[in-house]
Order: C-alpha cells, then sequence, then structure tokens
C-alpha cells in the first residue's frame, strides 16, 4: 500500500497520508515522497493549489512514526536524526511553498502532524480537530517548528500548551494560531470540489476567497476564560517556578495544570521551556527548527525519550520512569549544552538561520 497518495484533480493538487491504521504516522518515506512532491508540484503551471489530508476518518496525522525512533539506533548520526533532519526540513518548506498550500487538520493532529499542516498558508480546521503537542509526556520537547509557533500565540497559552500536552479542539486552535478557518467535516468535499475548479493561476488571493466561502463561525475558546490565570502562572522562565504559581492558584484547573507537568519528564519540560523563551526570537521558523534539532541530538543519547515511548506505546503501561526525576536535577549548564549547534545542522551555515 503506498503511503502517501498524490493525485491531480481539476487545477487541484492532492497530497493524501495513507496510514490509516496508524493515523497517518509519518515515515522517513512519507517525508521523502512529500518533499518530492513539492519539487514537482511547484513548478507545474497548471497547479492553482495543494492540499493535504488524511486517509481514514481518525486523523490527519498522529505525528512522527515513534516507535521506529525506538528501534533505531541511540546515536546522533543515525537513523533518527536523518529523518528529524528531512522532517524538519519539510516543515519550512511548506512554510515558504510556492503553490498556496491548505491543510486540513481534521480529526487527531499532533507532533508531526502539526509540523506539515500548521506551517502552511492555510490551516482548516473540523469539528472533529484534536490539536496537540504531547512530547514532554514521552521525554522529548515540542519541535518541527512548534517553538516558533507556540511563541507567538496570544500571552502565554503557547508556553501552557507545549508544557502540558493538553488536546486544543478548533476553537482554541485557531485561537492560538495554529488554524485559520472553521469547516464542518460534511463539507471538506465541497472544499476539494472547490479548489479543483480554481484557475491555475488563482493563487493565495483565488483560494483564500474560496475559503472564506465555505467557512463557518467557530464557537468560542475554551481557553479564553483561563487565559489570565495562564498567563499569570505560565509568565517565569523557570518550570519551578511556574509550578510554584500553580500550588498557589485555586480551582480546578490549576490543579488540572499542575498534575499535567508533574507527570512529565523534567528533562523534557526544562528544555521545552527553554526553547520556547528563545522561540520569541527566532527571526524565521528556520532558527527555531536548528534548535530544535539541536535538542533532538541531544535526547537520541539520553534516557527519557525512550523511557517515554516505552511506557506509551510499548508497554503501554502509561507509567514512565523519568532519570532524572526532579526537576532541580536538571542543571541550567545542562540545558545551555543541549541547545549547542553543531556542525551537524538541518540548514547551511551561510543561511543564517542561528
Amino acid at each position: 500500500m503506498e503511503e502517501l497518495i498524490v493525485e491531480r484533480v481539476g487545477s487541484l493538487a492532492r497530497l493524501r497520508l495513507n496510514r490509516p491504521a496508524a493515523i497517518n504516522a509519518l515515515t522517513h518515506g512519507m517525508v521523502r515522497g512529500m518533499d518530492a512532491a513539492l519539487t514537482a508540484l511547484e513548478a507545474d503551471p497548471d497547479v492553482a493549489a495543494i492540499l493535504l489530508t488524511g486517509e481514514g476518518d481518525r486523523g490527519l496525522c498522529a505525528g512522527g512514526d515513534i516507535r521506529s525512533l525506538y528501534e533505531a539506533p541511540r546515536v546522533t548520526d543515525g537513523l533518527s536524526m536523518a529523518f528529524w533532519r528531512d522532517e524538519y526540513r519539510l516543515d519550512a518548506r511548506i512554510a515558504r511553498c510556492a503553490k498556496p498550500f491548505v491543510a486540513v487538520m481534521d480529526g487527531l493532529v499532533m507532533g508531526g502532524g502539526i509540523g506539515i499542516s500548521a506551517h502552511a498558508a492555510f490551516r482548516v480546521v473540523t469539528e472533529r480537530s484534536k490539536i496537540a503537542l504531547p512530547e514532554c509526556g514521552i521525554g522529548f520537547v515540542p519541535d518541527v517548528g512548534a517553538t516558533w509557533l507556540l511563541p507567538r500565540a496570544p500571552g502565554q497559552l503557547g508556553a501552557w500548551m507545549g508544557l502540558t500536552g493538553r488536546i486544543l479542539g478548533a476553537s482554541d486552535a485557531i485561537l492560538l494560531g495554529f488554524a485559520d478557518h472553521f469547516l464542518p467535516a460534511a463539507n471538506l468535499g465541497l472544499l476539494v470540489r472547490a479548489l479543483a475548479g480554481l484557475p491555475a493561476d488563482a493563487g493565495r488571493a483565488g483560494v483564500a476567497s474560496c475559503l472564506l466561502g465555505l467557512a463557518k463561525p467557530v464557537g468560542p475558546a475554551s481557553l479564553a476564560p483561563h487565559k489570565a490565570l495562564i498567563d499569570r502562572c505560565f509568565r517565569f522562565d523557570r518550570v519551578e517556578e511556574i509550578i510554584a504559581a500553580l500550588q498557589a492558584e485555586p480551582g480546578e484547573f490549576a490543579a488540572a495544570t499542575l498534575a499535567d507537568l508533574q507527570a512529565k519528564s523534567p528533562t523534557a519540560l526544562k528544555l521545552a521551556l527553554r526553547l520556547n523563551r528563545l522561540g520569541r526570537a527566532a527571526l524565521r521558523l528556520e532558527n527555531a527548527l536548528e534548535l530544535e534539532y539541536a535538542a533532538a541530538r541531544a535526547l537520541v543519547v539520553g534516557h527519557d525519550f525512550y523511557e517515554g515511548i516505552r511506557a506509551a506505546i510499548i508497554d503501554k503501561d502509561r507509567a514512565p520512569k523519568w532519570a532524572p526525576d526532579r526537576l532541580a536535577e536538571v542543571s541550567d549548564g545542562w540545558v545551555d549544552q543541549a541547545l549547542q549547534v553543531t556542525a551537524d545542522r538541518v540548514f547551511p551555515a551561510q543561511g543564517g538561520t542561528t
């Protein structure tokens, strides 16, 4: 079975992720296939737009194929780093795509699924959308350019999302800047037909007009009533201070958020928060991706990434044993060292991306 289906419908080029049993989790072959497809499609004068969707009814993409990463050699020059390098380059390429790129974020969209959709020119969510960055729960960090997106969310909502790993619905995804348009899932077929009927030279204005004509009002964001609390508690640059602030807050939301953080890898939390703060100053998406890649190099030879995957999908006991298991044991010096960009890069050094 083809893992990626590339097809033309009128003037529309479709990229269909085709691993429905795995919620279209990305393999290295899928990443390479999308890159090759974009090379051809961007040069095709008869293509008006590119549409990304996922096969099946469970979601666009559950993220990277982490089982294969778990089984890969745990070295900085192995298959895992090659996958992340190519994946991050694809994420940046989608952001710079010469053709209007439309991503349908229907169903579950996590981790790597966000990388190939939330950087698109047009992001569509539905009532079934479940958007999340759960990486800190498997001993990793929000990546695929998430540390470019999260710091640009209103207030501290991005820091909250990245550290807690909570799932967002359509309204919250739009509030945080991960999506643009809401469309009922039943109307997605109308979107395909409308885009396929565009003239080849419609450009972004033509695609935007098409989407505006089909989009529906989205309901209120569930996070809006909690934004003030999130801003108060997540304004700090140390995870320990965020936890102390949450402990001082009354109410169920603060307690649930605190429980979320206390279940995560301390190493991942500290690294993720530092990446979030550095992402504020990033001049380009590529800046954030380069630092994320440096973090991945540090984590691929560590303990927590593999322990998190073991607990989540190998043994499925949901009881990871983090090492170290206390925030105080993760030093600022280690975080500094983990984020040192080396000669092994995602983008050429002369590109000025770090």
